[in-house]
């Protein structure tokens, strides 16, 4: 699956045009977390806890909407975005949408 952020692929030309695709999860904090980064905020320095916790969502958004974009029969995805929002206090929703595609070899 080829997953672009721009509307056309190098040496590739769009053959068909299935639709919008999407693939989001909701994540919740860990009070332990919290805790840690209470203690970077004070200190100064990366939040690696958070990092690695948005880093683990980003990719779980991405998997599913590559996941819903084969099972319309896409080899491809283009204009992907990322979107984040609050749910409740300790919790966001990262959300990974695009257009899936079919695309062939340019001539």
């Amino acid at each position: 699956m080829i997953i672009a952020t721009s509307g056309e692929i190098a040496g590739k030309r769009i053959v068909r045009t299935i639709g919008i695709v999407r693939g989001n999860t909701i994540r919740a904090r860990h009070i332990g977390k919290d805790i840690v980064a209470l203690f970077k905020n004070i200190f100064g320095g990366e939040i690696e806890e958070y990092t690695k916790l948005l880093g683990e969502s980003r990719d779980q958004s991405l998997d599913r909407m590559v996941a819903q974009a084969s099972e319309l029969g896409a080899n491809a995805i283009i204009d992907v975005r990322f979107s984040t929002s609050y749910i409740m206090a300790n919790a966001a929703e990262i959300l990974a949408y695009g257009t899936a595609v079919v695309v062939e070899d340019a001539a």
